[in-house]
């Protein structure tokens, strides 16, 4: 056995994942972002800069959007997560945030959608209207190589008007 084995450290980490109580034995130095990819294959989660600051790996632990590439999967321990599989309705239907990504074409390759839409579900759950620039800061822990920001802005903004019952502004993107 090497010293790195001996030294080698776990623990039982439960939680509810996408309403799912799950449990894993973890190494106490895993990130959740391996844990949900390697122990639950969520392959929403995606491993990105793995220091926090491309947005990739966002997930929603209690309601809260976080990098989970910079979150240690024993920190889960009790808490509620949420990644872009647990968005789906109970017929497989997309959510609505999901569906104005798609409608406004704010998917492009791809790899940045699952961190936006998290972020975009934490901000739409706050009930709260945004301007444009409070939005922008909002998203801002993201990465989008594709230059799709506009579409995701647009996206983001649309479904918050829908879910207040507000009337769209003639100027959508200020």
């Amino acid at each position: 056995m090497t010293d790195a084995e001996v030294t080698r450290q776990f623990k039982q980490v439960t939680c509810t994942i996408n309403g799912k109580k799950r449990t894993a034995i973890v190494d106490v130095r895993a990130s959740l972002t391996d844990m949900l990819r390697d122990d639950y294959r969520l392959t929403s989660v995606k491993k990105g800069c793995e220091v926090g600051e491309c947005g990739a790996c966002t997930v929603l632990i209690d309601g809260e959007a976080f990098d989970s590439c910079i979150y240690l999967a024993i920190w889960a321990d009790g808490k509620d997560i949420i990644t872009l599989e647990g968005l789906e309705g109970p017929n497989g239907e997309l959510s609505d945030i999901q569906q104005a990504f798609i409608d406004e074409a704010a998917i492009q390759c791809g790899f940045c959608s699952p961190g936006f839409i998290l972020s975009a579900k934490e901000i739409l759950d706050s009930g709260e209207l945004y301007t444009d620039a409070e939005l922008r800061k909002l998203l801002s822990g993201h990465l989008c190589r594709c230059t799709g920001y506009e579409n995701i802005l647009r996206a983001v903004k649309k479904t918050m008007y829908k879910r207040l019952g507000k009337q769209l502004p003639e100027v959508l993107i200020e």
